[in-house]
């Protein structure tokens, strides 16, 4: 992870911060395509703006996100694989923020509930044979759904933390901790410095000794980052 900008820690806490390239390492998503997601982009003579307003900027014209942009993109993504076209996305989300107080509605219990019934009536208005018969196919729906908040605790209706493999595999990304870099946890070391310390050492037992953690520790990490590579 990249070292935080020059920015009181205290601005940041409970929001997390990521570089596109951090959240793409992530996500699985190119990272030019988070920016244009919320930066917004031109085509020819059209400007198409941000999906939504990015939760961090510290005014060196840069792009952040926080970990509620990561988790909305997760979503947001989830349907465009499945495929639902960017401009439907965006429709999609200005609908739910009718119904749901939130920015980012996407990422919320609130459009699990109730996504379905505002993605088919865009597509009803729409008139696209395609999406009316995906979002009429509740199992589809829920498919999609469930993929994209998979590993996502909740408080209050909104993303808290994310477990991207498993709570088994004990690696959490919470923007209540390290500003939500992904970390061991049951010891709260960022897994990118336990796997660093792995391969620094050369042994996994002589880096747990460093770093005063278990040897499982350390193999949830490097067997986490080694993920991420591939």
């Amino acid at each position: 992870m990249n070292r935080i900008p020059d920015i009181k820690a205290d601005k940041l806490l409970g929001i997390g911060l990521y570089t596109p390239a951090e959240a793409s390492r992530l996500l699985h998503i190119p990272s030019a395509k988070i920016i244009r997601w919320l930066r917004g982009h031109r085509i020819g003579e059209r400007r198409y703006e941000p999906l939504w307003t990015q939760q961090v900027d510290i005014g060196d014209g840069a792009t952040y996100l926080g970990f509620r942009d990561l988790m909305e993109l997760r979503t947001a993504h989830a349907f465009m694989e499945a495929g639902v076209s960017p401009i439907m996305i965006r429709r999609a989300i200005v609908e739910a923020r009718r119904y749901v107080d939130d920015e980012r509605p996407l990422s919320t219990t609130a459009f699990k509930t109730d996504g379905r019934s505002i993605f088919l009536e865009i597509a009803n208005d729409d008139g696209d044979p395609k999406l009316i018969d995906l979002f009429k196919r509740q199992f589809v729906f829920k498919r999609i759904i469930e993929s994209s908040l998979r590993g996502v605790d909740f408080e209050d209706s909104v993303p808290a933390r994310w477990w991207p493999l498993s709570k088994d595999k004990r690696i959490v990304v919470d923007p209540e901790r390290s500003f939500g870099q992904p970390i061991d946890s049951d010891t709260g070391v960022p897994t990118s410095v336990l796997a660093a310390a792995a391969k620094a050492e050369g042994a996994i037992n002589r880096a747990a000794t460093l770093w005063h953690v278990s040897q499982a520790a350390i193999r949830r990490a490097v067997e986490f980052e080694d993920a991420l590579k591939a």
